[in-house]
């Protein structure tokens, strides 16, 4: 089985998320794509609610699509989520399945100073999908990483979890910037000064 790996802090979910894993899964013909919230990113600070929020969250986004799953891996190990550890794990775990890891264009530039990368890219292909404003190059990438990296184009959408965090603390909607049961999630929890 084909399987793309969908990683990220998901703080919160959003519908560029979607589409690019949606976008990747089409162009590579992936037979599912795993959602895998991490529980502390190592590039970024911690996310603003819990991983198991993250997680429900990304449950929430994914039902219905009969293609999606969610993986509680790095959420339900703790500490700061590696991706090399989880794909050697994956791989130890369901070594009939071929993974790939799906990226926005932005992380493809930051790939070289991703822990031990060149084992990870000895482990799987990358597959980076375009975003606005950023020019997704592969040819500037080290020659071990431009034979791991495959590109993928998306509907141009901006849109991130740090504009939704940010709208919804000053108030504003952020209705059908995610999932609509994700926005229902948010409302209910009352989580990003929303009050349900």
């Amino acid at each position: 089985m084909k399987v793309g790996i969908m990683g990220g802090t998901f703080d919160p979910i959003h519908i560029g998320h979607m589409l690019a894993a949606e976008s990747a899964r089409d162009a590579y013909g992936l037979d599912e794509v795993w959602f895998m919230p991490s529980h502390i990113p190592p590039h970024k600070e911690d996310a603003g609610v819990t991983g198991l929020m993250r997680l429900e969250m990304t449950a929430e986004a994914i039902a219905g699509h009969p293609s999606f799953r969610t993986l509680d891996w790095e959420v339900k190990r703790g500490g700061v989520s590696y991706t090399v550890d989880t794909v050697r794990e994956l791989r130890n775990t369901y070594p009939e399945h071929d993974f790939s890891f799906i990226i926005g264009a932005d992380m493809v530039a930051y790939l070289p100073k991703w822990d031990r990368i060149t084992e990870l890219a000895g482990m799987l292909t990358f597959i980076g999908v375009n975003r606005p404003g950023t020019n997704l190059s592969v040819e500037a990438l080290p020659d071990f990483l431009q034979t791991a990296v495959v590109t993928a184009e998306m509907p141009m959408i901006e849109i991130s979890s740090t504009m939704i965090r940010n709208r919804a603390a000053a108030g504003s909607s952020i209705r059908y910037m995610v999932p609509d049961r994700v926005y229902d999630y948010i409302v209910r929890s009352g989580i990003y000064g929303i009050q349900p």
